[in-house]
Parts: structure tokens; sequence; C-alpha cells
């Protein structure tokens, strides 16, 4: 029993100095790690100072973005207004230079026109076996003989029927005078004296202006002779080298949208072609059947006043209000007031079957275009440009649209197409040249 008391006591003893090694390395290895890490820095918000400071003065909120604090809707409006007012400004400059080159602008779309009319008589001489230029020298020179016999046909008609003119004038001032004078109007001799009294005095105080305004017709006179002559060179020469030309001008357009241009370029022409030969012979009907309605009804110029109606049929909608009532107005100071109501109705009729059916037939797709836009190009020509300009505002819209219809079935095309390994194939007068390359190779 004794022994058992003594070994437990041993081990006891043994077990507490154990644990007091175990105590004094366990404080060793802490102190070594104390040593040999630095104890971290307190974050600026935990500082005293920085404490202190927060309860003393709160820092100020950080300010939004400006374009953030801007309503998207404005944002847009903003984005889009100044490329308007970009493009709103070149398209004032590119009009104040054309105003100031108005001359050759208007001789240069009189020359298109007249070539859209004039190259299918080039084509059909060069597939007989004429060469190029006798082939625009023939069509050229027929056709500048033609414009001039209708000139001089025009102006002999109108001498050859002036004196007739005049006299059936006075007489149908005078019916007019009579017819006023017994009238339900109660208008009295003495007042329509005093009408013609003042109508005399005005010109004759005005005589200045008149002389002015004479003086500023034979500017305008001047103008028109180099306005031809200017287009009979450049019809000439786009009769002669029109596929050069082209060409040279697809050179100036960048390589990215050359394949687009073209492709319009063609299309465009087409477009013009169409809508000359159309116009031509829509004008041409009106001024055969007006004018046979005048000449059957006796009415004097008969055919002066046809040739007056297919001019003016050049310009859409207000030409054959224009020519109508110059018809109407001398069948009513020659023939009295129930011819002129017939000429009237002749031209009523022969302008409603224009509308509804001679232009969709001839015309067709090609260069249909709205009212709206036909009436708002010809105002805007007409400011612009004066009679030149109502001439060349409809086909412009008409190849215009043409142009912008096909550019967006392009681009639409070329994004919806995979990509190909050897690049965009050949389009337009690019596919022209190429396939006639293949064909020298």
């Amino acid at each position: 029993m004794a022994k058992r008391t003594g070994w437990l006591g041993r081990l006891g003893r043994g077990l507490s100095r154990m644990e007091a090694r175990l105590d004094e390395r366990r404080a060793e290895v802490e102190a070594e790690a104390e040593a040999d890490v630095e104890p971290l820095p307190l974050p600026p918000a935990t500082r005293p100072e920085a404490q202190a400071a927060d309860r003393e003065e709160p820092a100020p909120p950080a300010r939004p973005d400006p374009a953030a604090v801007i309503p998207w809707g404005m944002r847009v409006a903003a984005e889009a207004s100044w490329r308007l007012l970009l493009l709103a400004g070149m398209v004032w400059v590119l009009m104040k230079v054309i105003s100031e080159v108005r001359l050759v602008v208007l001789a240069f779309a009189a020359a298109l026109l007249v070539t859209a009319l004039l190259q299918p008589f080039v084509v059909r001489l060069r597939r007989i076996g004429l060469p190029r230029g006798l082939a625009t020298a023939v069509t050229a020179v027929l056709g500048f003989v033609v414009i001039g016999l209708v000139g001089w046909f025009v102006v002999w008609q109108v001498m050859e029927n002036l004196d007739d003119l005049s006299s059936r004038l006075r007489e149908g001032i005078n019916e007019l005078k009579s017819w006023a004078l017994d009238s339900p109007f109660h208008v009295t001799e003495k007042q329509i004296n005093d009408i013609a009294k003042n109508l005399s005095e005005t010109i004759g105080t005005n005589t200045e202006e008149i002389t002015s305004a004479g003086l500023q017709g034979v500017t305008v006179l001047v103008e028109v002779l180099t306005g031809m002559l200017l287009a009979m060179f450049s019809t000439l020469f786009l009769l002669y080298d029109g596929q050069k030309i082209w060409n040279w001008v697809l050179g100036l357009v960048p390589a990215a949208a050359r394949p687009g241009v073209a492709g319009a370029g063609p299309r465009a022409w087409r477009t013009l072609t169409a809508y000359v030969r159309g116009t031509v012979l829509v004008a041409l009907i009106d001024a055969v059947f007006i004018g046979l309605g005048i000449y059957f009804l006796k009415v004097p110029m008969a055919v002066p006043l046809a040739v007056f109606i297919f001019l003016f049929a050049f310009i859409p909608l207000v030409g054959a209000v224009v020519s109508g009532a110059l018809a109407v107005v001398v069948a009513l100071v020659t023939q009295g007031p129930f011819t002129a109501l017939m000429v009237l109705l002749v031209v009523l009729a022969v302008q409603q079957i224009e509308g509804h059916v001679l232009q969709p037939f001839i015309l067709g797709r090609a260069v249909r275009v709205h009212p709206l836009a036909v009436v708002l190009s010809v105002a805007a020509g007409g400011m612009i440009a004066g009679i030149g300009g109502a001439v060349v505002a409809v086909p412009l819209v008409a190849v215009t649209n043409t142009v912008v219809v096909y550019l967006r079935a392009y681009s639409r095309e070329r994004r919806l197409a995979p990509p190909s390994p050897t690049g965009p194939a050949p389009h337009g007068a690019t596919a022209v040249q190429a396939a006639e390359r293949e064909a020298r190779g």
C-alpha cells in the first residue's frame, strides 16, 4: 500500500513538471511571433483624429456625372439637333453655290434631259453600223433642227395671227364692255372709262419701270441664249462620251461606296429616261387633243397655243393650269364666253384623262412620285431657280427616290449576305467592266 502511494506521488510530480515546461515553451513561441509580425495601421475611419473630424464637419456628397442627370430623350434630341444643323448648313451653302452658278446648273440639267431623250436614237444608229461620232452628230443635228423648227413655227404663227388677234381683242373688249353694262351688276360706262383712264395713267407714270423691265428682259434673253449654247455643247459631249464621264465620276467616289454608286447610277439614268420619254409623250397627246379642240372651236392661233401647251406640260401641275388658262383667256377675248366655256371643258377633260390614264400607264412605277412631293418640289424649284427649277424639280426628286431605294436595298443585302473570302462580287458598272475583262482574257 505504501509502495503504491509513493508511485502515484512521483507520477503526479512528473506531470506537473511537464506541464510547467509546456507553458514555458508556449510563452516563448508567442513572444517570437509577436516580435516577427508588425501591428497593422488602423483604417482612417477608426483613427481618433478622423473620428473627431467626422464629428466636427461631415464630408460633402459626391456630385453625379452631368450626362447622367440629363434625361435620355433630351440627350437624343441634342445629338440629332446638331447633326440636323450641320446638314442644314451644308444644304444652305450648296443652294448659295447653285444660285451663283444657276445658269450653268440649269444648262447642264437641260442637257441631261435632252440626252436622255436622244440617247436611244444614238444606240439604234450604233446598232445599224454607224460609228459613235457619226451617230452622235446625226442625232444631235436632227434633234437641234427639230427644236429650232418648232420654235420658228411658233414665232411665225404668232406674227401671222398678231393683227387678227389684236382686232379680235378689241372686239372682245367691246363685247365685254357691253356685257358689263347690260349685266345685273349695275356697272356704268363712267366706271369703265375711269378704269381705263386709271390704267392709262398707271402705264404713263410707270414708264421708267416698264423700260427697266424691258432691259431686264433683254438680259434674260442673253442669258437664255447662253444657256442654250451651254446645253447644246453639254448634250454633244454627254451623247459621245457619257460612259467615260460616268467612269470618271465613279473614280471620285470612295472605294467602299463605289459598288453601291455603280449600281445606283444606271438605275437613276433609266428613271430619268423613262420620265423624259413619258413626259414628252403625255405632253404631245395633250397638245394634239387640246389643239384640235381649240381649232374646231375656231379660236385663233390654235397651233401656237398647242405648242405652248406642249412646252408647259414639262412643268407638272402648274404648267397644265397656266397653259389651259391661256387658251381660255384667248378664247374669251376673241370668241366670247360660250366658246371660252367650251375650251375650258376641253382642257379639263384632257387633263383628267392625262392624270388618271396617261400618267399611270405611260410613266408607270418607274417614276411614280407622290402628288404632295410633286407640288412641294415644283414650288421649291420655282423659288430657287424660276421656271427652269420647276422643270427639273420633279425628275430630280424621281431620280433621288430611285437612288435612295436602291442604296437602302443594297445595304440591307450586304448586311444579310455571308462574307465572301474573295471580297464583294462585282456590281453595276463594275460588273460590266469585269465581264469585259473576262471576255478579253
